[in-house]
């Protein structure tokens, strides 16, 4: 499926990475879209970002909070948006699709000095 935009009106995503032995690893997430893009915020030192680091092919559905598909994958290419001036765009996605809710889920984990990144996924 071409795009991003089925992805629209759900809340979670199953956002599948590869390991270097091409081994797919499905991980369900919140996300964002915007600009074509689907974005997603996540601990900088989780396996699935040194994944994406090591091979940015991804493939995307929505999906339920336990990761059971809705619908068809799209595949996509991600990378890592290291630079916090990067995250702008990303933010406002995320915030647009959760609203305050997501901001005191999150905030725990701010309080612990939990260092995050954003990953910026376009179609492929």
């Amino acid at each position: 499926m071409p795009g991003l935009e089925h992805l629209r009106g759900h809340k979670y995503c199953l956002l599948v990475t590869y390991k270097r032995s091409g081994e797919a690893v499905p991980t369900p997430v919140w996300f964002g879209l915007g600009a074509g893009k689907l974005y997603v915020r996540s601990e900088a030192d989780v396996a699935k970002v040194k994944r994406i680091r090591n091979d940015p092919r991804v493939r995307v559905a929505p999906c339920t909070v336990r990761g059971k598909p809705l619908g068809p994958p799209a595949e996509g290419r991600a990378r890592v948006l290291d630079q916090p001036s990067d995250g702008e765009e990303a933010e406002g996605a995320l915030q647009a699709n959760y609203g305050l809710g997501r901001k005191i889920y999150e905030g725990a984990g701010a309080a612990l000095g939990t260092a995050t990144v954003y990953l910026e996924i376009t179609p492929a």
